[in-house]
């Protein structure tokens, strides 16, 4: 272990508050993993105990650290033990997540990652998720229910002694302080199996994981406080639920794990859907017109993103129509901001005419606002006869700038002896950009290394020369995190490296 690691853990469980109650019996269930989890869940974040982590979505991280500036779950955990157990600043979903995989493996119960893409937030249980829109594709903060574009727990192997055999295996187990469990925040476990197969009065936690994956999406369009348009969306919740490959840097789909999957594979998609005053898409589709919106491809960092809006008019008479487009940026647990780029006019339809909008909105207009945030992009068409109103929306990211590490003499490294890597970063932004470069890599680098980076102009190029040393044998990772400071984006890269032992 990584020096104070396998302390921390263990003092996790001494400062619960279920040794503090009563340690012989905390010692006695400290054989059942059931228990230790749900322990570990709740001392993982610090809303009811002297937990590891304190949870900030606030933006303001002046008192602690960005949850995005993490590069290792072994210096949240070091930094706990030597404050004297008081909670580390900050933690976000990946950050708890992470600390508790790490301190599950330590106490030897086989634990990894999961997210969990379009992740529901039901407050109400009701699997409903209701968004709002404008009449001008403004989406607005109006539902308590949200929906993360992203959402990060852990998965633990064990046995079901309390629930039978035919519930082994993985079981969610999420230390994100979101709601509480008999009255303390923690989630889980709550065996995998039983969310697929809806068994909702198994423990723990049931329904409360089945709606992150399985909630219904309501969309609503309102216009001075009316509902003009409605739709309803089965398959946007869980569109996408991994984990990381055994013994590769890759995706492993996990999604047919949670639940029946309609089609042979389980991607993120736009969301392209007509809305109108009907009360499902499936009579929505009958509506006189259709809407689809399309990213030309992934958007980069840099270069404009390029989208088209397909219009279809499906009947027999012309049609004038209002259209609206509209981009805001959103961060992956909350609500779009306001407006930074919006586009309006009115067009004419001829009968069953197809017409094609291209549009683009430039590097100047979404790279000050955007950083590590999504664009939620929408269009609103409205019919100026019937005033009837069509949406069409994705929320996307924009791939950003790459941190390229290489190592030198990478075929020839070592344990035990000192080795070079070098890091590049070409600046792709319109205007120079500046930051604080990090590199760290259990078993090769002890703690972090940091480098000031300055100025670097549009195109410029920097390359730093890192020296590093393997302490074990086998495959590390190394990885670098570029953080600017005048664009609120964190850039990172990583390599495996192979250490022999000779």
């Amino acid at each position: 272990y990584e020096p104070v690691v396998l302390e921390a853990c263990l003092d996790l469980l001494q400062v619960s508050p279920q040794h503090q109650k009563s340690n012989r019996m905390d010692y006695l269930n400290r054989s059942n993993p059931v228990y230790i989890s749900r322990v570990v869940s709740a001392m993982i974040n610090s809303e009811d105990d002297h937990g590891v982590l304190k949870g900030n979505w606030s933006n303001d991280f002046k008192e602690g650290v960005d949850p995005s500036k993490w590069t290792g779950s072994g210096d949240i955990l070091r930094k706990w033990v030597q404050s004297g157990n008081s909670p580390v600043k900050y933690g976000q979903c990946w950050v708890f997540a992470a600390v508790m995989c790490t301190v599950m493996r330590v106490l030897g119960i086989p634990c990894r990652v999961v997210t969990n893409f379009n992740s529901a937030h039901d407050t109400n249980a009701n699997l409903v998720i209701e968004e709002y829109y404008t009449e001008t594709g403004q989406k607005l903060n109006y539902s308590k229910d949200s929906i993360w574009n992203f959402h990060v727990w852990v998965e633990c192997w064990m046995t079901r002694k309390d629930l039978g055999s035919d519930m082994d295996g993985w079981q969610v187990l999420d230390p994100t302080p979101q709601q509480r469990s008999n009255g303390v925040f923690c989630c889980g476990p709550a065996p995998v199996k039983a969310v697929k197969s809806q068994c909702i009065d198994r423990k723990y936690d049931i329904p409360f994981v089945y709606a992150e994956v399985n909630a219904d999406v309501h969309t609503i369009i309102m216009d001075q406080g009316q509902v003009v348009g409605f739709s309803k969306d089965t398959e946007r919740v869980g569109s996408l639920i991994c984990t990381k490959a055994i013994g590769f840097p890759r995706l492993h789909n996990i999604t047919g794990d949670y639940k029946y999957i309609k089609s042979d594979s389980s991607t993120i998609s736009s969301r392209s859907s007509t809305i109108s005053n009907s009360s499902t898409l499936s009579r929505a589709s009958s509506a006189g017109v259709e809407v689809f919106l399309f990213l030309d491809k992934s958007p980069v960092i840099g270069e404009p993103i390029r989208f088209m809006v397909k219009i279809k008019n499906r009947q027999k008479v012309t049609k004038r129509m209002k259209v609206h487009l509209n981009a805001q940026a959103k961060e992956y647990n909350r609500s779009p901001s306001d407006t930074f780029w919006e586009n309006h006019g009115i067009m004419q339809l001829a009968p069953m005419e197809v017409k094609v909008l291209q549009q683009q909105i430039l590097p100047s207009q979404y790279e000050k606002v955007v950083g590590d945030n999504l664009i939620n992009l929408a269009v609103v068409l409205e019919d100026m006869a019937t005033h009837e109103h069509f949406l069409s929306s994705e929320e996307f990211n924009i791939t950003g700038p790459r941190i390229i590490v290489q190592v030198v003499g990478e075929d020839s490294v070592v344990v035990n002896k000192a080795q070079t890597a070098v890091v590049t970063f070409i600046n792709p932004f319109s205007h120079p950009v500046s930051g604080l470069l990090t590199v760290a890599g259990a078993g090769l680098i002890h703690g972090e290394t940091q480098f000031r980076m300055g100025s670097l102009h549009p195109g410029g190029k920097v390359s730093q020369r890192i020296t590093f040393t393997p302490n074990r044998v086998g495959a590390r990772m190394l990885h670098a995190s570029l953080s600017l400071s005048n664009v609120s984006f964190t850039i990172r890269g990583f390599r495996m490296i192979y250490a022999n032992s000779v």
